[in-house]
């Protein structure tokens, strides 16, 4: 009877002890999301940086330089094409002294920054944390769908039917890198309009390229399905930014085409 009592109390105990080390799992996401909140709301710095986005029908090679107007990208090779310097200024002085086209990439980029907070803002609640120990020095958390969460649109729903790993950094409780795979299909009006397949993934890289100032410096995306009428919307993307360097904060587009000139071929 005794011994009976004493394995039921280790178990409780057992049970007990995996739950606050979920919960401290949560704990470190939830602060680790909230200071990628805070630090994105505070960080207006500009940055110059070396870009290569390979696509399934494209792949570019080119500098990018950031600004308040616009983020100006000289593009020094596309499909295997090297541009030629008079190639190269072109493009750039057609977007420069376009102001539609400025504003077309803001309303992306906003759009692009909305949607990321708000998934952000997602992973605690969205999926079931636990620990997996550490990684280069970081903290990794194991994620998993939380059946319990209602996704709340069509990009929610995809997210949170990922499986995978988030690693934080334990001095700055800044995002390291987030991987996931899509542990099921994702039907969208009983697959009529969408049918994402499992075995999907995403790996998000970032690392601090200035003193408390992090950056996203690789993008894995291998999404297979389809949407809209069997329209493939399958998303192959590979982009690697290196060679992070500040820029000043009031930079102008034509000051920034000419920080841009002053670099060579990727």
């Amino acid at each position: 009877m005794f011994r009976t009592g004493y394995i039921f109390i280790l178990l409780f105990l057992a049970g007990q002890l995996a739950a606050l080390r979920g919960q401290d799992a949560k704990q470190i996401v939830q602060r680790a999301v909230q200071t990628e909140l805070t630090a994105d709301q505070n960080d207006h710095s500009h940055w110059l940086y070396c870009e290569t986005d390979r696509k399934q029908k494209r792949t570019v090679k080119q500098w990018v330089a950031e600004t308040q107007t616009a983020d100006l990208q000289r593009v020094t090779e596309k499909n295997g094409h090297v541009l030629s310097p008079a190639e190269q200024r072109k493009l750039m002085d057609s977007f420069v002294y376009d102001s539609g086209a400025q504003a077309k990439q803001r309303k992306a980029a906003q759009q692009d920054d909305r949607q990321a907070t708000e998934l952000l803002r997602l992973l605690p609640d969205a999926f079931l944390w636990s620990n997996a120990g550490k990684q280069g020095g970081n903290i990794v958390l194991h994620f998993k769908p939380n059946p319990q969460f209602h996704a709340p649109d069509i990009e929610a729903r995809v997210f949170a039917a990922m499986e995978g790993n988030l690693a934080v950094d334990p001095t700055q409780y800044r995002i390291a890198s987030l991987k996931g795979q899509l542990i099921h299909d994702v039907k969208i009006g009983g697959g009529l309009f969408g049918d994402l397949k499992t075995g999907g993934s995403f790996d998000v890289e970032r690392r601090e390229i200035g003193k408390g100032k992090w950056q996203i410096t690789e993008t894995h995306v291998h999404i297979y399905g389809h949407a809209l009428l069997f329209k493939s919307i399958s998303e192959q993307e590979d982009d690697v930014k290196t060679e992070f360097k500040e820029l000043p904060q009031a930079i102008t587009l034509q000051q920034a085409e000419g920080k841009l000139l002053e670099k060579g071929t990727p």
